[in-house]
């Protein structure tokens, strides 16, 4: 019995300390992590698909990838997202069509922004030790999060593509993000049920929607007063309203911030191209996608907008 015992110890102590070893928590931090990535590439390898059809009025489901010069249906491995278009060298199989650059940036930018949330989320949150209820409620939170990057990544594209920010996506967008931001709420682990929280938050969301919603209109109306012509659209208003809704009015100020100045920089760049200063006054009709840069700053404010903004005010000794 004695020797049984000591043989039992002898095998099963080592077999648990390594499966210990290889469940640690940075251990599964990093494979969700890994995880979440490469789910991000694949959903960014279908919101290009969408990039390409929504614009046509066509199905994101029939017919089935195809080159949209011959019409060569791909075959499984020119499916793989970001990898097949490496192995392509950016060109058809078929007719040698260049690709673009935005199925490659569109994938990696989706599966890069996932990967960072699903990283962040882990270190956290997870680690704490929440009630199942809780970590529900996390889990909610990272899928929200996700699809705030990929209707950010997917306006982007088709703001700089074709100039148009659909409804189909800003006003639903809208009432996505102040639901997700009740169960943001809820996931801190507040007493959020029984209290004023609720109608606060509500009250919060809805004035930083009509006030940076309103920002854009006055603006828009003013360069219609002085210009006589259009100089944003209501896209770009309903853009800004779904940003406060996701991530309240400090952070949508700040990212409103963020696309002005980027928005200025490229039409510096606009003016200082030899072909535009040749046409004279071309460059002052030139139609730039402020919804892109908007966009950008939506993202980069959703990612760095705490400590940028708490930098900002302790700068400012307030």
């Amino acid at each position: 019995m004695h020797l049984q015992s000591n043989a039992g110890r002898s095998t099963t102590i080592p077999q648990t300390r390594t499966l210990n070893r290889i469940l640690n928590p940075r251990m599964i931090r990093t494979l969700v992590t890994l995880f979440a990535g490469l789910l991000g590439l694949a959903f960014g390898s279908f919101l290009n698909v969408c990039l390409s059809r929504w614009p046509e009025d066509e199905s994101v489901v029939h017919p089935r990838s195809h080159c949209r010069n011959c019409e060569h249906s791909l075959a499984w491995w020119e499916n793989i997202p970001l990898l097949s278009w490496i192995l392509l060298r950016g060109k058809c199989r078929e007719c040698r069509t260049l690709i673009g650059l935005r199925y490659p940036v569109v994938e990696l930018a989706v599966g890069g922004l996932w990967a960072y949330t699903a990283w962040a989320f882990e270190a956290q949150f997870f680690d704490r030790g929440h009630e199942p209820p809780v970590f529900l409620l996390a889990i909610i939170v990272i899928v929200g999060q996700f699809l705030f990057y990929w209707l950010m990544i997917a306006l982007a594209a088709l703001d700089a593509e074709h100039l148009w920010l659909p409804n189909v996506i800003t006003l639903p967008g809208i009432a996505l993000g102040i639901a997700v931001s009740f169960i943001t709420e809820l996931a801190t682990g507040r007493n959020f049920l029984v209290s004023s929280e609720p109608l606060r938050l509500f009250g919060e969301r809805v004035l930083a929607i009509i006030v940076t919603a309103g920002v854009l209109l006055l603006i828009r109306w003013l360069y219609w007063v002085f210009r006589h012509r259009e100089g944003m659209g209501l896209g770009d208003v309903k853009l800004i309203a779904m940003l406060a809704a996701w991530l309240g009015l400090p952070a949508t100020l700040l990212a409103f911030f963020i696309g002005s100045m980027l928005g200025a920089i490229a039409g510096l760049i606009v003016i200082a191209l030899p072909a535009t200063r040749d046409e004279g006054q071309g460059w002052a009709t030139t139609k730039l996608p402020f919804g892109t840069f908007l966009c950008i700053g939506g993202i980069a404010s959703s990612l760095w907008g705490q400590p940028i903004i708490a930098a900002y005010l302790h700068a400012m000794g307030l």
